[in-house]
């Protein structure tokens, strides 16, 4: 259960415009952003950097899942595996067999080289953050400079956004029918 409680959207009518601009990018207004409320500012400027991050780099979208949820994984939040696995990692091209080999990605086969390289920087910038020479080598390989700093400011972002969910231990969703 959440530390914090979750803004009630009928109880704070002051919150609207707000809202509506969450909801217009988000579809919905999801757990994560009924806890920033709490803090407007903190939830517009999460909301514009967070889409940033995702959507207006040239970081291709396998990659981006990639990143999103082996952080997830490192850090042991489920809210963001939940929502990343179905709902963006499969429809950007990753497969279901790739999604369950995350955990023990190094051990598994079902990855190509530069996914590999991708998955290598993660954990290094996620559990060591100093990254091994050779290791950024490798990534280089697949990646621009202005990709290596965009998948790193991804990898940062959800390092952040991973540590706040857990310290305040916010839910995931509940999952809509269909899902």
């Amino acid at each position: 259960m959440a530390r914090v409680s979750l803004i009630d959207e009928n109880n704070h009518p002051e919150l609207s415009e707000l809202i509506a601009k969450i909801r217009g990018a988000r579809g919905r207004l999801l757990n994560i952003y009924r806890m920033l409320l709490h803090s407007p500012p903190l939830a517009a400027a999460w909301l514009d950097f967070n889409s940033t991050v995702r959507y207006q780099t040239e970081v291709d979208g396998q990659s981006r899942e990639l990143a999103v949820m082996r952080v997830a994984i490192l850090n042991g939040v489920e809210y963001i595996l939940r929502a990343h696995g179905p709902a963006y990692a499969l429809k950007e091209g990753l497969t279901q067999s790739q999604v369950d080999a995350l955990a023990d990605w190094a051990s598994s086969a079902v990855f190509s080289e530069k996914q590999r390289a991708l998955l290598a920087y993660v954990d290094a910038v996620t559990r060591d953050i100093e990254v091994p020479d050779a290791g950024f080598a490798e990534v280089r390989k697949y990646y621009s400079e202005r990709q290596t700093v965009e998948l790193t400011m991804l990898i940062g972002a959800y390092n952040m956004l991973t540590r706040v969910l857990k310290a305040l231990k916010i839910d995931p969703e509940p999952k809509r029918e269909g899902e």
